[in-house]
Order: C-alpha cells, then structure tokens, then sequence
C-alpha cells in the first residue's frame, strides 16, 4: 500500500475526503490481512489524519471472482492528508506489511450525488 499516486485537484483541499477501500487477500493471506485492516484505523487516529467519525469495516465476497475481501470505509480530515500518511511511521507500520498479503487494492474517493 506504499505506492505513491498523483495528487488530485480538489475545489476545496481543506475539506474532509470519504475513502472507500477495497482490500482482496492473496490466498491464504486472509486473517493476516484482515489483523493489519484493523489496525489502520488506531494508526490514522494516532496521528491525526482522519476525521472523528467512526471506520467501517466489512468482509464482502465477490459472487462472480469468487473471492473474499475486506472493504473498509473512512474519512481522511483533509485533501492532504493521505500525503502526509506516507511520512507516517505508525500508518507505514501497517501499510508496508500490506503488500506481501494484498491481491489487490482499489482506493476510492467518494462523494454523495
């Protein structure tokens, strides 16, 4: 999950940002990956780069892969921070062990419409 990416204009870049993350296990990797999805909540909080609304985090299986996977919903406080989280010991902590069990990562911003 260390994988830089470009920063994305935003019309307000101080303005909270809804992530919807979808996590899908290399075989056999399951419960490890889902032991680090649920550290990435205290790890965010402990530097201050999420908003106080609670994570959510659910196991889903895709019926046509006919995989499991972790999807996880969170609120980063502002256009930045996601950036800052790469400087981040403790968010490095838990998203450098990522990769070695991760299949796939899709990040999403999202908003209502």
């Amino acid at each position: 999950m260390t994988e830089q990416h470009r920063p994305r204009e935003r019309q307000n870049p101080a303005a909270p940002v809804t992530n919807i993350v979808t996590y899908v296990p290399k075989k056999g990797k399951e419960a490890e990956l889902l032991a680090l999805v649920r550290q990435h909540e205290a790890a965010l909080r402990k530097v201050d780069l999420v908003t106080s609304e609670p994570f959510r985090v659910w196991k889903a299986y895709d019926i046509r892969k006919q995989r499991e996977q972790y999807i996880e919903y969170f609120v980063w406080k502002d256009g930045k921070a996601s950036d800052i989280a790469h400087q981040a010991p403790e968010v490095m902590a838990v998203w450098e062990p990522m990769g070695p069990v991760l299949e796939e990562l899709t990040i999403c911003e999202v908003e209502p419409i």
